[in-house]
């Protein structure tokens, strides 16, 4: 889970998450009125505000509830209609269906289309995430991102990787739910990356299970739609202004069954993503193998959440592969660097 928006600088280092989608991927829709807008403008700040405060007065034992309530309201304001679908026991579509028991520790991993994902999965049940450093800058979400005691990471900052998978293990070990978006950045809903197993080692190490899930936003006429999709060069505003303009979306949240965590946190990824993505096929191409992830131009492998602790300030780039050139008629042999 990286709660993100625009893919950050890619040559940081050879790792960088980088997705394709850009503003070309986003689909029109059917638009509301100005009034309606300002209200739901409005209605959204209001809850954001107020949070806080009644979060603070309620009793311990019903903020659960309430944080759920919250978010389903928030969703009701953007004009987004919540659908939950558990395929863990053929239950097919609740409204009641949670991701796990309070008090026992749960990864939940997901594809990362926008925004929206957030308030969409505390929709189904109160949890914290793996986000990005700044969110918690960021008008409105910022102060709900502290008080849902965001996990910050920074992509640049490869070194840091450890200590945030450490940091992730201590919350599951403790029974804390805690989200992640495996690709590393947002992708526009039609397309997807692979998701990359560093975060997942923090469900081997502490023997938490995993909850795959699916997230699909659909428009008025039940086709999938992308307006929901932070992509590209999108701004914060940008991306908010275009939600609350849209009219008629729904979004769908499926509920896979729970994978075991397993001794390999590659294996356990590549698990998921099959739970999370089915027979699906991305618009801008599938990944083929599972110990390769897209970076920039170039394909490198996955870095080592516990060796990264020793890399540089400047990470070092893996060897290259690149096919073998041909000289006068003679097929030479590939060239590594």
């Amino acid at each position: 889970m990286v709660f993100d928006a625009p893919p950050a600088h890619r040559t940081a280092h050879a790792w960088m998450p980088s997705s394709p989608c850009g503003p070309g991927c986003i689909d029109p829709v059917d638009k509301s009125g100005t009034a309606r807008v300002i209200g739901r403008l409005f209605g959204v700040a209001g809850l954001l505000i107020s949070f806080p405060v009644v979060n603070v007065v309620t009793p311990r034992g019903r903020r659960e509830q309430l944080q759920r309530r919250y978010a389903r309201t928030i969703l009701g304001c953007l004009g987004i209609r919540l659908r939950i679908v558990d395929n863990r026991a053929d239950a097919g579509e609740s409204a009641d269906a949670r991701f796990g028991a309070s008090g026992a520790g749960l990864l939940i991993v997901a594809g990362h289309i926008g925004w929206t994902d957030v308030v969409v999965m505390a929709a189904v049940q109160p949890l914290g995430f793996v986000a990005r450093a700044d969110m918690v800058d960021w008008p409105l979400l910022g102060g709900l991102a502290k008080l849902m005691r965001v996990i910050p990471i920074e992509r640049e900052r490869l070194r840091e990787l450890p200590g945030v998978v450490a940091l992730l293990g201590e919350r599951l070990a403790a029974g804390d739910r805690v989200a992640v978006f495996p690709e590393g950045t947002t992708w526009c809903g039609r397309a997807y990356g692979t998701m990359r197993p560093a975060l997942f080692q923090a469900a081997v190490d502490t023997g938490t299970p995993v909850q795959p899930v699916r997230l699909r936003y659909h428009d008025r006429h039940g086709i999938q739609c992308t307006v929901p999709g932070f992509v590209g060069a999108d701004s914060f505003a940008a991306s908010a202004g275009r939600v609350l303009r849209s009219r008629g979306l729904v979004v769908e949240i499926v509920l896979e069954p729970q994978e075991q965590p397993g001794a390999d946190r590659r294996e356990l990824a590549l698990r998921c993503e099959r739970a999370v993505r089915g027979r699906e096929l991305s618009r801008h191409g599938a990944v083929d193998a599972q110990q390769w992830i897209a970076a920039a131009t170039t394909r490198v492998q996955d870095p080592d959440a516990t060796a990264t602790a020793t890399v540089g300030p400047q990470a070092r780039r893996p060897v290259r592969r690149l096919r073998p050139m041909t000289l006068r008629g003679r097929r030479s042999k590939p060239i590594a660097r």
